[in-house]
């Protein structure tokens, strides 16, 4: 896969239909592990979306690979710190298109420092942001409705 065909724009209200059918992936959601209660519930899924459409702390943006939605990113403020999000539909794994899609983002994205969670075991998800230059700083635990489990959840940050 080459860089130059994953491009990001600016997410809108229609993408959220795409974006709710990528999480129903039940092993996405399982490497997800932190995602809502009940994740099948779309209207509740894109009332909350289309909220953060609107809040302005909030920097959205949705993956694009040859034209086709293939995911998307956020940057979102948590207790005044700046933290990272993404989703990839699974079809687009292992190509490196989160890792182009998220340096793409912190082109343009000026926060700092940003921080990025992802669950103990989501080894992809930990390489994308060691590639993009994000520094493992730290261990928490969170419960993971995903899992219906308390779990690991590894931090990342970037200076």
């Amino acid at each position: 896969m080459q860089v130059s065909q994953v491009k990001l724009r600016q997410t809108n209200i229609a993408d959220l239909e795409f974006f709710f059918l990528f999480q129903l992936d039940e092993e996405a959601n399982y490497l997800a592990a932190f995602t809502p209660k009940d994740h099948t519930n779309k209207e509740a899924y894109v009332q909350k979306f289309a909220r953060f459409l609107l809040d302005p702390t909030i920097n959205m943006q949705t993956i694009l690979v040859d034209e086709a939605i293939a995911g998307s990113m956020a940057k979102f403020e948590q207790e005044g710190a700046a933290e990272m999000t993404y989703w990839l539909d699974r079809r687009f794994w292992g190509q490196g298109i989160a890792t182009a899609a998220l340096n793409l983002f912190l082109l343009t994205e000026a926060a700092r420092p940003v921080f990025g969670r992802v669950a103990f075991d989501n080894v992809g998800s930990q390489r994308v942001l060691e590639k993009c230059g994000f520094v493992r700083i730290g261990t928490d635990k969170g419960f993971a409705n995903a899992r219906q489990a308390e779990i690991a959840e590894f931090i990342y940050k970037l200076p």
